[in-house]
């Protein structure tokens, strides 16, 4: 993966959680009650959630992100044993109020006082995503918020990515795409978006078709990236 700046983008699309948003915050903000079973329990909770968006997608049978994110919290909490009415609830209020990862707003700031486009393009329905920009303070920082509940299938369909080209009008090696979900980038790449990835935690590369232009392990390694 080149560590050289990419050049001939026009515009950075953004994947929402995991990458601007720390899907894990939810249950480190409730370990007042889950105690040491927050972080067993975010975890399992972000696993089953990309499962169920997988396999949804595999049937045919789309439900939005809010559904297929209860859904999994269920499953999480069930066996766990952790099953509560109002602990189900203080979660799922939390996942909407995820914390942005330190260096995101930064990052968009530089982006945006470059002039490259910024968008982000997510799993999350629109309220999910409003929700979280808005909480996190980064409104304002992004030209578009596309969420696949436009298209009617979870990442990574390739109907996804295209939504994104024909919302922003360009190429697809005029986009630079940016997950830290390696199974995003690399569907990403495959398609055609100059993907990278943020492997914030040092995990192999994934074996399957597609490879990202290039890999970072914070945002912050963004805008040099891309010339900003």
């Amino acid at each position: 993966m080149t560590a050289h700046p990419l050049v001939g983008i026009r515009a950075c699309v953004f994947d929402a959680y995991g990458t601007l948003f720390d899907v894990a915050s939810a249950a480190r903000r409730a370990a007042d009650d889950l105690g040491d079973a927050a972080t067993a329990l975010a975890a399992l909770w972000r696993d089953k959630q990309l499962q169920y968006s997988w396999l949804r997608a595999v049937q045919g049978r789309h439900t939005d992100f809010w559904q297929v994110t209860g859904d999994a919290l269920d499953f999480a909490l069930d066996a766990m044993g952790l099953v509560d009415h109002d602990r189900r609830h203080r979660l799922m209020q939390l996942y909407r109020e995820l914390d942005a990862y330190p260096e995101a707003a930064g990052t968009l700031q530089r982006l945006r006082t470059a002039g490259l486009p910024t968008a982000i393009l997510s799993n999350g329905t629109s309220d999910m995503l409003a929700a979280a920009v808005a909480h996190a303070g980064l409104g304002g920082l992004f030209d578009h918020v596309l969420s696949v509940e436009e298209v009617g299938v979870y990442k990574p369909h390739p109907r996804v990515y295209q939504f994104a080209l024909d919302r922003l009008r360009l190429r697809a090696p005029e986009i630079a795409f940016v997950s830290s979900n390696g199974w995003d980038g690399w569907a990403a790449a495959a398609f055609g978006l100059r993907a990278i990835w943020c492997n914030r935690q040092g995990q192999p590369h994934e074996r399957l078709p597609g490879a990202p232009a290039a890999e970072i392990r914070s945002l912050a390694e963004l805008p040099p990236l891309l010339g900003c």
